[in-house]
């Protein structure tokens, strides 16, 4: 970590952020290939500050092929004015800039999975150098971090909020508080299956304040769950302080992700066929799906059986699956 840290950044930013106003530029990062061999990855940026407060980093498109974030994140940097800002608002719509121009969860440059990539590298790939940028340069001035997420090509979820259950329970209950404020349907005690090298993480592990979503999936936005992002980011930005104005609470109900028995993974490939649709109360030991083979016919399909009761909140998207793909996610109904 030490020779990481003497090694600088190959980003280098058009916008000043300590600089009163609005800034519209670019993170300039280095990329020689063939068709440019004095190429760069030039990842847009909006920077706006008004004297003193808190400092808000609100990003999307950390995998390539989710919208909501990217749209809600490019209104909102068209229409903000520094008057009604206290304090500094980062916004970059799109993080993973590579992915995002082709339409995929990883990088088309190496394949990297920006939120399995960090602390990053400033001298390893292209996704890495991204990843360090964020961990070195934008992480340590942010005090409030919002990362929009859905389900993208392969999967799909009921629109919500969230924040992870934390040691620290002050950190934990300012994300939650955040949660609440974003007014999406759902919020969510979030429990993740691959956590290592993650932004959340790595914002987290710096004392951050983190808030994510997951708004729908498919590889697509729908009108409903764009308009829950460009209504959510305002509300979280009102209520971190940051922007003026009030907010515009939403009904939500909570949901808790208490163990793995929310996860059910294939373990064939093949043709899915949903029994349950997302939003509907499963029972444990409920079938919810069944595999057919499709390399011959006459082949009885694999039933696969909630592992535990609850609302069934995400699934995943194609109609064909794979061994290990996670085929549905079904979490708790809570009281706040």
């Amino acid at each position: 970590m030490l020779q990481q840290q003497l090694v600088p950044s190959p980003v280098s930013a058009t916008v000043d952020f300590a600089a009163e106003g609005i800034s519209h530029g670019f993170l300039r990062l280095p990329y020689s290939r063939d068709d440019a061999a004095w190429g760069s990855v030039m990842i847009p940026i909006t920077v706006v500050k008004n004297g003193e407060g808190p400092t808000a980093l609100v990003t999307g498109a950390n995998h390539g092929d989710e919208y909501e974030g990217p749209i809600a994140l490019f209104d909102l940097a068209a229409s903000i004015r520094a008057a009604d800002v206290t304090g500094r608002i980062i916004i970059i719509p799109a993080m993973n800039y590579p992915a995002f121009q082709a339409a995929t969860r990883t990088s088309p440059i190496d394949r990297g999975n920006l939120n399995r990539s960090f602390p990053g590298r400033p001298d390893g790939t292209v996704t890495e150098k991204i990843a360090d940028y964020f961990q070195r340069v934008l992480l340590p001035m942010a005090d409030v971090v919002l990362d929009f997420h859905s389900g993208g090509k392969t999967l799909d979820f009921l629109p919500f909020c969230a924040a992870h259950v934390l040691t620290d329970k002050m950190q934990e209950a300012r994300a939650f508080d955040l949660v609440r404020a974003f007014g999406a349907p759902y919020s969510v005690k979030m429990l993740e299956i691959d956590a290592v090298g993650m932004y959340d993480t790595a914002a987290e592990e710096m004392g951050k304040i983190f808030v994510t979503t997951e708004l729908g999936g498919g590889g697509t936005a729908s009108a409903r769950t764009a308009q829950i992002a460009v209504r959510g980011v305002r509300n979280v930005l009102i209520a971190a302080g940051v922007l003026a104005g009030a907010p515009a609470p939403q009904p939500t109900q909570w949901l808790d992700m208490p163990d793995g028995d929310c996860f059910t993974f294939a373990e064939d490939a093949g043709l899915i066929q949903f029994l349950a649709d997302l939003g509907d109360l499963v029972e444990k030991d409920q079938p919810i799906a069944r595999i057919f083979s499709v390399a011959r016919t006459g082949i009885a399909p694999v039933t696969l059986r909630a592992r535990r009761a609850g609302l069934f909140t995400a699934r995943h998207f194609p109609g064909l699956v794979k061994p290990g793909d996670c085929v549905a996610v079904i979490a708790v109904e809570i009281d706040e």
